[in-house]
C-alpha cells in the first residue's frame, strides 16, 4: 500500500503530537494494594523481572498482525485524532519501531477517548467512550494476550464477552436452575458498572495475576487516559470506558471476584456482563441472599448497586437478556419479553416510515436484516403464535408506506389493476378518503399486495425464519 506526502504528513504529525509522548519513571510503576485512593508499587509487580514475558507476547508480530486484523474487521468510527481504520496501516508502515520501542520503554501514552452517548430503552443515554484506532490495535493486542490467562479463573456461571460463550447459554443455565426448583431471584443491578469500576481495586485484582508491571503499567495508562467530551478533557479517575476492546475484559475480571465469592457461599447464579440473578428457592432465600451480598460487593469491590432496582421476583416477573421466563409442566422456559416485542415494532417502524428517504430496495434489505437478526437471537423462546402476528402487523406496515408513495390516484389506479383488481374496484380505491394505516388493512390491497407477492419479491418472514432454524 502505497502512502501519499499528505498522509505522511499527518501521520508526522500525530507522531509527534502525542503518541510518543516520553513520561519519565513511569516504567518502574506498579501496582497497588485494596486502598483505592493511591496507586503504591510492591515487590510482585517489579517492571524489572519478566523482560521477556507477558508485554513481548502482546508485542509479538503474530499478535499484533492478529489484532490488526480484527480491527479491521470491526471498522468503527475514529476516535479524537481522527485518524480512520483504513490509515491505520501507512501509519503503522511508517512508525511501527518507534511504536514499539516507546510500548518496550513504557513511554508509550494513549490519547483520551472520545465520549459519545448512546439512546438507551428508558430514554436515558450509555456513555460511551471511542479509543483512537491506534489505541484500539493495542488494547486489542493486551486483550488477545490477557484473555487466555483469565479465562482459567473465570466462573463457569459467566457468559458475557468470553470465547464460545453467548446469551443464550446463559438462559439455558437459568432454564437448568428454574427446572431444578429454583423459582425466585435475587436481580441484581450494579448501577453504572463501567463508569463506576474502582481503578485501583482492578489493578490490585490485575497484578494478583500479571507479574509483568510493564503490562500492569500499559493498561493503568488506558484507564488514567480521560475523555474529551464536547472539545474539553476531563479526568477519569474511576471506571472503564465502554467502546474499547480491553473494557469488556477487565469488566469481567473485576466481577470474577463477585462469581467466586457467589460459588463460595454455594449459590445459584448466572452473570452476562453486569447483568446478574441469583437463583433460589423461596422468596425468604432471596432477600436473605441480596442482604448478605450488598455488602461484599459494595465494601469489598467498591462498586454501586442500585438499590431501587435490585429486586426479589418470582422468575415470571423478571426480564433477562431481553428475555421472560415462564414454567411449563415444572420445566423453565423461554418466552420473548414485551419490552422486546416493542422495540422490534419502534425498529420496523422507523424502517418504514416515510419520511425516512429509502428506496424500495433499501427499505427490503433493512427489513430483512432486522427479521434475520433478531429471529437468531431469540430463536430459543417459545413464540410461534407471536412471530404470526408479527409479520401480519409488519406486512400492513409494508402495505401502508407502499399506498403512500403510490400518492396520486391514477398511480395508485394503473397499480392496483396491474395487481389483478378489477377496473371498478381500482378505480373506487385509488379515490378512497380512508386513512393509510385503515387502507393498508382494507382486502383489496391485501389481495393486492398478498403474501404470496412479498414471498416472491424477497421479503423475509419472521415465522417462516423461525421455522427453518
Amino acid at each position: 500500500m502505497k502512502v501519499t506526502e499528505s498522509g505522511n504528513l499527518k501521520h508526522r504529525q500525530l507522531r509527534k503530537g502525542d503518541y510518543l509522548q516520553r513520561v519519565s519513571a513511569e516504567q518502574k510503576e506498579y501496582a497497588e494494594v485494596c486502598a483505592p485512593p493511591k496507586m503504591t508499587e510492591t515487590d510482585n509487580t517489579n517492571t524489572n523481572e519478566q523482560t521477556e514475558g507477558l508485554l513481548e507476547q502482546i508485542l509479538s508480530t503474530e499478535n499484533l498482525n492478529q489484532a490488526y486484523r480484527q480491527v479491521k474487521r470491526n471498522k468503527g468510527a475514529g476516535g479524537i485524532d481522527g485518524m480512520q481504520v483504513d490509515e491505520l496501516l501507512p501509519f503503522l508502515k511508517e512508525h511501527k519501531e518507534e511504536l514499539l520501542q516507546s510500548l518496550r520503554d513504557g513511554q508509550y501514552r494513549p490519547k483520551p477517548v472520545r465520549r459519545v452517548e448512546v439512546p438507551k430503552e428508558n430514554g436515558k443515554t450509555r456513555k460511551l467512550g471511542i479509543p483512537t484506532v491506534l489505541d484500539r490495535l493495542i488494547q486489542q493486542a493486551i486483550t488477545q494476550a490477557l484473555s487466555p490467562i483469565f479465562e482459567k479463573q473465570f466462573s463457569d456461571n459467566s457468559f458475557g464477552f468470553r470465547p464460545n460463550r453467548s446469551a443464550h447459554g446463559a438462559l439455558r443455565r437459568c432454564q437448568t436452575y428454574i427446572t431444578a426448583g429454583y423459582r425466585y431471584v435475587a436481580d441484581m443491578d450494579l448501577e453504572k458498572y463501567f463508569d463506576t469500576v474502582n481503578q485501583s481495586k482492578l489493578i490490585q485484582i490485575l497484578s494478583e495475576t500479571i507479574k509483568d508491571g510493564r503490562v500492569i503499567s500499559l493498561i493503568h495508562k488506558f484507564l488514567k487516559a480521560g475523555v474529551m467530551t464536547n472539545g474539553m478533557f476531563e479526568e477519569s479517575p474511576e471506571g472503564v470506558p465502554q467502546g474499547g476492546p480491553l473494557s469488556p475484559l477487565l469488566g469481567n475480571i473485576m466481577l470474577n471476584e463477585c462469581d467466586h465469592e457467589l460459588i463460595k457461599r454455594g449459590h445459584h447464579f448466572v452473570r452476562y456482563a453486569d447483568d446478574m440473578m441469583i437463583f433460589c428457592k423461596s422468596k425468604k432465600a432471596a432477600k436473605r441472599t441480596i442482604d448478605h451480598i450488598l455488602p461484599y460487593i459494595e465494601g469489598k469491590l467498591f462498586l454501586k448497586v442500585n438499590r431501587e432496582k435490585t429486586k426479589v421476583a418470582h422468575v415470571n416477573y423478571v426480564k433477562f437478556l431481553g428475555y421472560s421466563f415462564y414454567i411449563y409442566r415444572g420445566e423453565g422456559r423461554l418466552r420473548i419479553h414485551p419490552k422486546s416485542i416493542q422495540k422490534l415494532k419502534d425498529k420496523i417502524r422507523e424502517v418504514t416510515g416515510r419520511s425516512n428517504g429509502m428506496g424500495i430496495e433499501e427499505r427490503r434489505t433493512k427489513l430483512n436484516q432486522v427479521v434475520r437478526g433478531w429471529t437468531n437471537y431469540f430463536k430459543p423462546a417459545d413464540a410461534k403464535k407471536l412471530l404470526k402476528e408479527l409479520d401480519e402487523w409488519m406486512r400492513s406496515r409494508i402495505r401502508m408506506v407502499t399506498w403512500k408513495r403510490w400518492k396520486k390516484i391514477r398511480t395508485r389506479f394503473k397499480n392496483l389493476k396491474k395487481a389483478g383488481i378489477s377496473k371498478e374496484q381500482a378505480w373506487m380505491w385509488a379515490n378512497t378518503r380512508k386513512g393509510y394505516w385503515r387502507t393498508a388493512h382494507s382486502p383489496i390491497l391485501t389481495r393486492a399486495l398478498s403474501n404470496e407477492r412479498f414471498k416472491q419479491v424477497g421479503y423475509l418472514s419472521f415465522s417462516e425464519y423461525y421455522s427453518a432454524k
